[in-house]
């Protein structure tokens, strides 16, 4: 699960810093901009499709009619940003930047975009946040760091060595699926469980598709959101007005693609705890009782930043059947907490024992469980769901025909899986879920993580 981290407002070397920015590491393909118009389409089309993604574009647009002005700064950045960064100071600052070029989006979540970018024919990092009303509530602008990236190891030591580098705990799977089984290539504590993050989100969808399958759930059905229901980012979903209706497609697009924590409570509002809960069991998890009551999003930000750790402890306490009487009775009654409160949220909480849990191996089965569902009649959906973010995998498309992703984040967790197909038809998986119970996983993690990744497909398939 993503949550948002807030820190200072002031002026970089050549450009902007402030930022709201969530702990959810995926980075995005390459892409190329300039301002020619068949170029500049392929560059909207590439953009991640996220809130800073969005106004990433547009300012990359921007940037080409300088000065920007007032009335359209207004509209895409907010207010306490122009405030510290008044329109015609960040003009100013905007008119170093008279020659841009995009060439990559080099990491993406819901909440922050980071490019690589040529500027004024020097390499560049330019970082655009969004607020949860999705305007510009940090820009930054700065050299681009001088380190190479990290390798794309070539053997199997090498990529175990740089996963095991990421954090204190790691867990490992690489697998050839074939027939709804998984069969082991290379593992690191493979069936040992850790938390997910947001990555329990495919055991949502899977019992959203078993719903729909017996015929209790159509795609088209629309729910509704509720103050009840509402989670805090990522996603947009939450600013939504209670009583807005969607989808049941487009709540099981937005919990995956952008890992929108409203739509995960939505749906799991839809088919029932129960289900969700009957759903990991049935896809082979090998001890469903660690998510036993299934937490919704909004349980876990109420347990994890209301009074802090006394509400906590008290649930943590409890068995199974007494957890769920406190959510029912206690944690669903109590207000969303502010995000404010989100962002003094820096340090891992209880990481171990109150999260969602499940192992490479459980991962590996439900992927394959989702993969089975997918070719049934009326839930190709499934399949369109998991390929709409490859979690910045890039894997080259002449030689992979779909790739699957789901990860998640929490300070102290990052977690990336993923499921690819080659054009021969053979499909994969590799899962990585790396916890420090002690401090946050750095983001300079993610590059690295992604590469091992990238270099475990290649092994797997050679």
């Amino acid at each position: 699960m993503n949550r948002a981290r807030t820190v200072a407002v002031a002026l970089a070397a050549a450009g902007i810093l402030t930022a709201t920015a969530a702990c959810s590491g995926s980075a995005q393909q390459a892409v190329t901009h300039t301002t020619s118009a068949n170029q500049a389409q392929r560059q909207n089309q590439s953009l991640p499709d996220t809130p800073p993604g969005a106004q990433a574009r547009w300012l990359l647009g921007a940037l080409a009619h300088l000065p920007i002005p007032a009335t359209e700064l207004t509209a895409h950045f907010d207010q306490v940003f122009l405030t510290k960064v008044p329109p015609a100071q960040l003009n100013a600052i905007l008119t170093r930047t008279t020659n841009v070029r995009l060439n990559a989006v080099a990491l993406s979540t819901s909440e922050f975009v980071i490019l690589s970018a040529t500027v004024n024919g020097q390499p560049q990092t330019i970082t655009v946040d969004a607020d949860a009303h999705g305007l510009i509530n940090g820009l930054q602008l700065a050299p681009a760091p001088q380190q190479p990236a990290p390798p794309v190891p070539a053997t199997w030591a090498a990529a175990d060595k740089q996963i095991e580098q990421a954090a204190p705990q790691v867990r490992l799977l690489v697998a050839s699926v074939s027939g709804g089984a998984c069969r082991p290539i290379q593992a690191i504590g493979a069936t040992t469980p850790a938390p997910l993050g947001s990555a329990f989100k495919l055991y949502v969808l899977d019992a959203l598709a078993r719903a729909i399958a017996a015929g209790r759930v159509s795609w088209n059905e629309q729910v509704t959101i509720t103050s009840g229901q509402k989670s805090l980012p990522s996603g947009e979903l939450t600013l939504e007005p209670d009583g807005t209706r969607v989808t049941v497609l487009r709540a099981a697009e937005d919990m995956i693609s952008a890992s929108d924590n409203t739509a995960a409570n939505l749906l799991i509002n839809l088919v029932g705890r129960t289900a969700v809960e009957a759903a990991a069991a049935g896809t082979g998890m090998a001890d469903p009782a660690l998510d036993t009551p299934f937490l919704t999003t909004r349980e876990l930000f109420v347990l994890k930043l209301d009074d802090w750790p006394s509400l906590a402890n008290r649930y943590l306490a409890l068995n199974s059947a007494g957890r769920l009487a406190f959510l029912t009775s206690t944690v669903d009654r109590a207000p969303l907490p502010a995000l404010t409160a989100a962002a003094s949220w820096t340090a891992p909480r209880d990481i171990g024992s109150l999260e969602w849990f499940a192992s490479p191996t459980d991962i590996c089965e439900v992927y394959a469980s989702l993969a089975a569902l997918a070719r049934q009649p009326g839930l190709a959906p499934v399949a369109s769901i998991l390929e709409i973010n490859d979690g910045g995998l890039g894997l080259d498309p002449r030689r992979w025909q779909s790739v699957w992703f789901k990860g998640g984040s929490e300070p102290g967790v990052v977690t990336l899986n993923y499921l690819a197909t080659t054009r021969g038809g053979q499909t994969y998986l590799v899962s990585v879920l790396t916890a420090d119970p002690t401090a946050p996983i750095p983001a300079a993690a993610t590059a690295p993580l992604l590469g091992a990744i990238k270099a475990a497909f290649t092994l797997a398939t050679s």
